[in-house]
């Protein structure tokens, strides 16, 4: 696939390095030359040093035959402009765009279609990290929940502790405690190594699992691997920027929550918008602060301002004096690394999520979702299977006899409303929802063909 990139960020380069090892050939246009020199000597892709909707840039960069462009500076008016360009003079198949102005969201399917703003996709990164950070709060434990089939069925990772009840005994032991619960542990990470999950595997702490179940299972499942956590009650968030306030919206239904906002004004004006949220304007590192709002009695502190140092600060703050958890926004890759191991409990990457909408709409085939995880080396993704038992390597198959790629797992099939953990003798049925979980994403071109439909009869 011939793939146009433009704006070599953060974002850009991310998903250029995801792409180029799948058999694309990836153009990446970007005003400074010096990140494209530096990801070129990196990657085997083609750079082009200009403004990324002028028209003779993108004729520079192959638009004429582009099979796709993404847009994704910082920039929502370039990332649309592009898009409309691409449109009206080279016939551009797909464009995506990444926005981020609510204004402009809040009016998507109004402006975003070919008689207007030709934009086939919008990727919302504030909304995505929004969406996640909810999902974490309604699973307490949970290092990452992420949602297939519309919500029915959820792939869950945590970590294991003394005081599970599956800590310290084998895989096969899962059916005996919670026997009316089906599930399916898709990974396991020890020491930050991927181990093959078997019935004969023995969990022991500090293992992150990674395990996939009906939704309304998922509170059981953690049981099994650490001691339950009670519900978030009192959540204090940092930053009221887009995505604290929308998390502030979402949240304040259920939960008592405090939002501190620096900006005076801006602090002013959430305090009109939301409804129950306590606004304040200070400076959430302010040791004097945190304990005057007596942070010691709050669950979950959330930081999600602009600035990684100040999340990352407050956050050890506000652990220090106390708080139960702590949530923290972090835009760089290398700021994750750090804190991993720290007393902050869950970094969150918009990078990462956005990452994971543009690569479901990248991928070949009937891809539903895909999830970019472990930094990239892992993904999850949901495909649909197509065809019949003459047309599909995978349609009247069961799952044992489906040569998956190494380190490959099928975790669970979504039928219609019914939800099916995937074991050895599953069958699969045309129209199923295929969830699988891979250690590797260099083989995510092998399972794509392994979904292919073919005019050939494989009996």
């Amino acid at each position: 696939m011939k793939i146009i990139i433009i704006g070599a960020g953060q974002v850009g380069g991310t998903l250029a390095e995801n792409l180029v090892g799948e058999r694309n050939e990836i153009t990446l246009i970007d005003i400074d030359g010096d990140r494209l020199r530096e990801l070129q000597d990196k990657m085997d892709l083609q750079v082009v040093t200009g403004q990324g909707f002028h028209p003779d840039v993108l004729e520079k960069a192959g638009a004429e035959d582009a099979d796709m462009i993404i847009a994704v500076t910082s920039d929502d008016a370039t990332n649309m402009v592009a898009c409309q360009v691409c449109y009206s003079l080279f016939l551009t198949t797909t464009k995506i765009a990444r926005i981020r102005s609510e204004q402009v969201l809040v009016k998507r399917d109004e402006l975003f279609h070919n008689k207007h703003l030709p934009v086939d996709h919008v990727i919302a990164p504030e909304q995505l990290v929004t969406s996640d950070i909810a999902r974490l709060i309604s699973y307490p434990g949970a290092l990452q929940v992420l949602d297939f089939a519309g919500g029915k069925v959820s792939l869950v990772a945590v970590k294991a502790y003394y005081g599970g009840l599956l800590v310290g005994h084998a895989l096969s032991a899962l059916k005996e405690h919670i026997p009316n619960v089906d599930t399916r542990v898709a990974a396991i990470y020890r020491n930050g190594k991927p181990i093959r999950p078997l019935g004969t595997t023995v969990i022991e702490a500090d293992d992150e699992v990674f395990f996939i179940a009906a939704s309304k299972h998922i509170r059981a499942v953690m049981n099994e691997l650490q001691k339950l956590e009670p519900a978030y009650s009192r959540i204090m968030i940092a930053g009221g920027g887009n995505i604290g306030a929308g998390l502030a919206r979402i949240l304040e239904k259920n939960h008592q929550v405090k939002l501190i906002e620096r900006n005076p004004e801006r602090a002013k004006k959430l305090a009109n918008e939301l409804e129950s949220t306590i606004v304040f304007s200070g400076d959430s590192s302010d040791h004097e602060l945190l304990q005057e709002e007596h942070i010691d009695q709050f669950d979950v502190f959330i930081a999600v301002t602009n600035d990684d140092e100040a999340n990352i600060m407050s956050s050890l703050l506000a652990k220090q004096l106390g708080v139960r958890k702590t949530m923290v926004l972090i835009q760089r890759n290398a700021y994750i690394d750090l804190v991993h191991g720290s007393n902050i409990d869950i970094a969150i990457s918009p990078q990462h999520a956005t990452i994971s909408a543009l690569l479901t709409h990248v991928r070949k085939g009937a891809i539903d979702n895909v999830y970019s995880l472990r930094g990239g080396a892992a993904e999850a993704i949901e495909i649909v299977a197509k065809g019949d038992e003459k047309s599909s390597k995978v349609v009247g198959r069961t799952v044992k006899s489906l040569k998956l790629p190494p380190g490959t797992t099928i975790g669970a099939i979504v039928r219609g409303d019914e939800v099916v953990i995937a074991h050895s003798n599953t069958l699969i049925h045309e129209e199923d929802h295929v969830i699988l979980f891979l250690v590797n994403k260099k083989y995510i071109s092998d399972v794509e063909k392994l979904f292919q439909v073919s005019a050939i009869s494989y009996f």
